[in-house]
């Protein structure tokens, strides 16, 4: 959680700057060092996330959008961030996209959404247009293992480049990469084109159908 504490040791500083310090030899209060381990239960990590304020991104969201889904799920979407809709309603993959990535699961993985969980590596929505930046991702990445850890899934499928990259490390293009068993750790990840990609690109829908069949081959020889 060494992020984490970077983060809070941060913010703290920034605080001593406006009260007017300009040196200081402050420590973090321990009730500060208690929050470098995130709490080991879905409910009070949830909980911890939509009062978080570590980076700027705070200032921006109308929701904090955590995660949803079955606790004991086998498959776990991981998104980059959330849309419009998704930071009015606080839900993930609403509209359009989420109406294809609801028939991908159903008709090819053959589940209910409902027993899958999803979340994205980054919590709250960027300003405007803006991309979200690496110190965005790296404040926010200790919620995704945390989330990992708890859910302990069979699979992690990544929707889209950036979400691959960030549970895995590896700077791939999706071209290369999609379709293929990653595994990281305790967890095989795979990557898939993300739905909104999808609505640009319909004939991309093929690739994610075979892509989608090899994993739950995948699952069905666990």
């Amino acid at each position: 959680m060494k992020n984490l504490h970077n983060a809070l040791l941060l913010k703290q500083l920034i605080q001593l700057k406006q009260l007017g310090y300009r040196y200081t030899d402050a420590s973090l209060r321990q009730d500060d060092k208690a929050m470098f381990s995130l709490p080991s239960d879905h409910v009070s990590l949830k909980k911890q996330a939509n009062e978080c304020h570590l980076c700027n991104l705070s200032k921006s969201r109308n929701k904090v959008v955590f995660g949803e889904g079955s606790l004991d799920a086998d498959i776990m979407f991981v998104g980059d961030v959330p849309g419009a809709s998704e930071d009015s309603s606080g839900h993930l993959f609403q509209g359009r996209s989420g109406d294809i990535l609801t028939n991908m699961i159903e008709k090819v993985l053959e589940t209910k959404r409902e027993e899958t969980y999803m979340t994205n590596i980054v919590k709250c929505k960027p300003l405007g247009d803006q991309n979200v930046n690496a110190a965005q991702i790296h404040t926010c990445s200790p919620y995704l293992t945390k989330q990992i850890e708890l859910i302990k899934p069979k699979v992690i499928i990544a929707l889209g480049k950036e979400a691959y990259k960030q549970l895995t490390d590896e700077d791939e293009s999706l071209e290369k990469i999609h379709g293929i068993a990653h595994k990281v750790n305790a967890y095989t990840v795979f990557a898939i084109h993300h739905p909104v990609f999808l609505l640009r690109n319909p004939s991309a829908k093929r690739v994610v159908f075979e892509d989608l069949k090899k994993i739950k081959a995948f699952l069905d020889s666990l």
